[in-house]
């Protein structure tokens, strides 16, 4: 049962979300505006919640600070949800959204575990582990969104879940490879060593920003590992609820815009961030928005034997 709240306040505290979302996010903002709007307050909620765990992790002066703020966090999101009481904006936005849409709590703590990951590992020796922290603190994001949209038939969540850990993590890798030179003046390396060695690609070679043509192996690997999951994920689209497949197709289709980006630097992911422009993005909207038309049309000439 969700917890009784002053109407008021809490449409301030969703303002503020859509807000907060805005500001972090414009390509996850893009794609909530074409989400009905009770569908785009709670993605704006949850996604406040997700970016304020992160930036505890981010923007902690020290790791000894960072571990005390997630543990205070982690303590006052158990706290909130067992009374349905919470003392903090972002909380109270949050659990009214997990109240509304049946969001399973134990997503927002793998989250936080994610985060408490990211303090404790500078490196990841294997895809294997990377693959775990990608899950914790991008996939279950997605999951989170999977019970805001809803899904179509009721047998289909089950269905769906695989599919939104893959798109989850090809969403992060793809963070992952675009802020590589960011990550590095933070003393960070995400690739997994043991593929930089496999490559002959030096954790000094990185530090140099050297992009020769080990590099270029490197990342076209890394990109099309990243394109694969993108795929498997994409499969999912269709089982979710029709209020909300557009806005996660375009999200989709804008964050693979930045792996193209990242090829057509020729793999600068030192000097430059890649983006995928405004013009770009509206042209994805675009053709996301005339394909069900055109493929109408092909069905309906088909079906009169042109």
């Amino acid at each position: 049962m969700r917890p009784a709240a002053q109407l008021t306040s809490l449409d301030q505290l969703y303002r503020q979300a859509g807000i907060e979302t805005a500001k972090g996010s414009k390509s996850f903002y893009l794609a909530t505006r074409f989400f009905p709007p009770d569908l785009a307050r709670s993605a704006h909620a949850v996604y406040w919640f997700c970016r304020y765990t992160d930036d505890l992790a981010d923007e902690c002066p020290d790791l000894e600070q960072g571990r005390r703020d997630l543990e205070e966090w982690a303590d006052a999101l158990v706290a909130a949800y067992k009374t349905g009481t919470a003392h903090h904006p972002v909380l109270t936005a949050f659990l009214d959204a997990v109240y509304r849409h049946d969001i399973p709590i134990e997503y927002a703590y793998e989250l936080i575990e994610g985060m408490r990951m990211d303090l404790a590992n500078s490196r990841f020796a294997t895809f294997a582990e990377l693959r775990l922290f990608c899950y914790r603190v991008a996939s279950v994001v997605g999951l989170m969104m999977c019970a805001v949209i809803g899904f179509e038939h009721g047998a289909d969540c089950e269905r769906a879940i695989p599919h939104a850990i893959d798109l989850g993590i090809a969403m992060q890798l793809t963070n992952i490879l675009r802020d590589i030179g960011e990550d590095l003046d933070r003393g960070r390396i995400y690739l997994p060593q043991d593929e930089l060695d496999g490559f002959g690609y030096s954790e000094a070679n990185l530090v140099e920003h050297r992009r020769d043509e080990l590099f270029r192996e490197l990342m076209r690997f890394q990109i099309s590992r990243a394109r694969t999951y993108y795929e498997t994920g994409n499969h999912g689209i269709a089982l979710l609820n029709r209020r909300g497949r557009f806005a996660v197709k375009l999200a989709s289709d804008v964050y693979q815009g930045i792996l193209a980006t990242i090829e057509s630097s020729d793999y600068d992911v030192f000097e430059r961030r890649a983006v995928v422009s405004r013009g770009r993005k509206c042209w994805i909207t675009a053709r996301n928005m005339a394909l069900p038309v055109v493929r109408h049309v092909a069905a309906r000439m088909a079906s009169r034997g042109h």
